[in-house]
């Protein structure tokens, strides 16, 4: 994520529009189209402007507690069609139930928890995130 870490900043990540534009110019770079997009923690910063202005762009979307959910409300959740996989661990009590409550408004949604996960459940439980994930990926269109 630019901006985070060892990353130099990217000025147009300063705003939730300009995250948005980056993460477009990302996709576009890479020639996808219609990409699944898996989005932990600090990434929702990038990946929830853009679900919210262009989730007809996306065929599915796993937020994996996600930061940013509050800023957005239950009616402009309620406007995204986008399938979405809300992924998460149960031993992760600070982010994740925010962003449950929050993202539970996504009309697609379906919720995987990961028993004895944190919050880096990926890491935590790898085999049974990734299949989540696949299952989650074999029911798409």
């Amino acid at each position: 994520i630019p901006g985070y870490g060892d990353s130099p900043p990217v000025e147009m990540a300063v705003t939730a529009q300009g995250r948005r534009t980056f993460l477009e110019h990302v996709f576009q770079e890479l020639g996808m189209q219609m990409p699944v997009l898996v989005s932990p923690s600090m990434s929702g910063h990038f990946s929830l402007p853009f679900l919210l202005a262009h989730g007809d762009r996306l065929a599915g979307f796993v937020p994996i507690a996600p930061v940013g959910t509050k800023a957005y409300t239950a009616e402009q959740y309620r406007g995204v069609q986008t399938p979405t996989l809300i992924l998460y661990g149960d031993r992760d009590t600070g982010l994740a139930p925010q962003a449950l409550q929050n993202l539970q408004h996504l009309p697609e949604h379906r919720v995987a928890v990961l028993p004895g996960a944190g919050h880096a459940c990926y890491l935590d439980k790898p085999e049974a995130f990734h299949q989540a994930l696949l299952d989650f990926l074999r029911q798409l269109k």
